[in-house]
């Protein structure tokens, strides 16, 4: 008998594909074609003059044709993750997941080619014939070692980038998360064991790139479907895995698991037991990768050994290795400064990018979107979120830095300031309007009360205007909590040292606040004794005492509640001799630009 729940899940998922229009993606015009005159110059005869700019300086199709934002995922769909070879058709679904991943991640175009041929050859040739379409090449899904000699051609004869996500997007998350790992571990490269399952395109490119990051080769050891990968072995082999033949007589990986720094899984679930596990080195690092059902349970894993370090491929664990922390923002550097390829030095910025953001104090944003996950560097957290808006910024410039710096960069960014800017505002679509706003607003100091000082928002923006601004913060609130609440959501600042605050419990300035508070409003039946208690109790009302006696310069409250309940306690207080405090203005961010809303009365 079928399980109701998953039919209602597979059906789910149909629908999602099929309705309103069938398939995931869409062609849209960017240049009106609304009369003759669009007409003409959209096609013929205008369209001659862009062709001629292209002939004389191919460089020029960058400039006047989609190209240098348009990606390729190319497969042939013989090794579909968790289908395995399922043909070139059936994997269309997944190339036109990758490409909308591609939009909605990075706003790279993206076309999605299946392609029914198996030989490696042959298809290495069509990739490299579409060449004058794209601005770079996603090769996905396709099968070990075809994947390596597709990719190494593709390499070798065409002059833009080629990148098999599979390997080494995998390789760069797996990089980051290592890396990231071993700090928390105290452990190094250089120093540490790795044994690995898998010896697929994956498990092999991972195991490659942390060698680049110091491992030393003689430290892996690689088992596959038939066991240990040895020197002498001609089962199954491929100049890939020979490159990580050990030479012993051990044969299986319960042999040679004793003492393993880190577990690299790339192959099926339940290959890694906790009896292995307990015999690892101290504080082991298990990255038990297989989907959908991991090498070993984390649970099982925390539970026999409490200290290990774990990350899945899975989104229900912490740490989950996605490779859409990296292929976005790779191709989002590559393509911006024209790169002719993606080089080690570019994959090892991006691994640095990705490791330094988690480390790094979380953004209010990815917070908001992963409301109750750990977000503070640690063992439960060693890579950034898929949704974190910061990866934009971060990741793609470091990419194309690296390109500029190793001379594959065919138009370097003058200035990265800018290019950091504009990415940010591609993410944050009011980054662009706001930022003479924000330039202002570092050009002066002021003085800011925040009435709902305990609240994780206002903490989060308390620690960007202390990075970002010459302001000076002051919050409302009990010290401690604020100091926990810092603490618990991974933030640096602390409450005196870094910022005033104005604690209704306990503070000197209490006396003269409900006396202020009283004068401004006996005649409207506030006495003595009611002063006392608001001033005690609403922060709202604490605020705007502190800005009418010029204790600060301006407020901000609202963060919970009511927003007329608000209002009616600012206005009692700073809306004196005939004066009103109140304005609104809302701005739209629409698709042909944005639409202000005021009302100053």
């Amino acid at each position: 008998m079928s399980d109701p729940k998953n039919d209602a899940t597979r059906q789910a998922a149909l629908d999602y594909h099929e309705f309103p229009n069938p398939g995931k993606l869409e062609i849209r015009a960017t240049k009106p074609l609304a009369n003759g005159r669009d007409l003409a110059r959209a096609y013929s005869p205008g369209v001659a003059e862009a062709c001629l700019e292209i002939k004389d300086n191919p460089k020029n199709a960058s400039r006047f044709t989609a190209r240098g934002n348009l990606v390729a995922v190319i497969t042939n769909g013989t090794a579909v993750l968790g289908l395995g070879n399922i043909g070139a058709l059936a994997a269309k679904p997944v190339m036109e997941g990758k490409a909308v991943l591609f939009k909605k991640f990075a706003n790279i175009d993206c076309f999605d080619i299946e392609l029914n041929e198996p030989d490696p050859h042959k298809l290495a040739d069509i990739v490299c014939a579409l060449e004058p379409t794209f601005g770079a090449i996603n090769l996905e899904d396709i099968k070990a070692p075809d994947c390596f000699i597709v990719e190494a051609i593709c390499h070798e004869r065409m002059n833009i980038p080629v990148f098999h996500d599979d390997q080494h997007g995998t390789a760069i998350v797996v990089g980051a998360a290592a890396t990231n790992a071993l700090l928390v571990s105290k452990k190094n490269f250089s120093d540490i064991k790795i044994v690995s399952t898998g010896g697929g395109a994956a498990g092999i490119a991972c195991l490659n790139m942390l060698i680049k990051l110091g491992v030393k080769r003689e430290n892996i050891w690689l088992c596959d479907i038939h066991g240990l990968v040895y020197d002498g072995r001609v089962e199954d082999m491929n100049p890939e895995k020979a490159n990580f033949a050990q030479k012993t007589d051990k044969r299986r990986l319960n042999d040679v698991i004793d003492g393993a720094d880190l577990f690299l899984g790339l192959s099926a679930p339940g290959i890694l037991t906790v009896d292995m596990v307990k015999r690892m080195a101290a504080k082991p690092i298990i990255f038990a990768l297989a989907n959908p059902v991991p090498e070993i349970s984390p649970v099982d894993v925390l539970a026999a050994v409490p200290d290990a370090i774990m990350a899945t491929g899975r989104s229900d664990y912490p740490n989950q290795v996605n490779n859409v922390l990296c292929f976005p923002f790779i191709f989002r550097g590559a393509l911006d400064v024209g790169a002719t390829q993606i080089n080690d030095a570019m994959k090892l910025a991006c691994i640095a990018g990705l490791a330094a953001l988690a480390r790094a104090t979380t953004s209010a944003e990815a917070a908001a979107a992963y409301q109750g996950e750990p977000m503070t560097f640690g063992p439960n957290y060693l890579i950034p979120k898929p949704f974190d808006p910061r990866l934009m910024g971060v990741v793609a410039c470091a990419v194309a830095k690296a390109a500029m710096d190793t001379g594959v960069a065919t138009r370097p960014i003058e200035d990265m300031v800018a290019y950091r800017e504009r990415l940010d505002g591609s993410v944050f679509k009011s980054a662009m309007i706001m930022r003479p706003v924000f330039e202002a607003a570092r050009s002066t100091s002021r003085r800011i009360i925040f009435a709902e000082g305990e609240d994780e928002r206002v903490l989060r923006a308390t620690s960007a205007i202390l990075e970002e601004m010459t302001d000076k913060p002051i919050l409302i609130g009990r010290p401690d909590v604020i100091e926990q609440r810092c603490e618990r959501a991974g933030l640096s600042i602390r409450p005196d040292k870094d910022f005033e605050v104005i604690n209704p419990q306990s503070d000197s300035r209490y006396r003269d606040y409900w006396q202020s508070y009283h004068q401004l409003l006996e005649r409207k039946g506030v006495t003595p004794d009611i002063a006392r208690a608001i001033m005690r109790t609403n922060s709202t009302a604490i605020a705007a005492v502190a800005v009418h006696r010029n204790d600060a310069d301006s407020m901000i409250c609202g963060t919970f509640g009511q927003y007329l309940w608000h209002l009616n306690y600012v206005n009692q207080v700073l809306g004196r001799d005939g004066k009103s405090p109140v304005g609104a203005l809302s701005l739209m961010i629409q698709e042909d630009g944005p639409l202000f809303i005021a009302d100053t009365q």
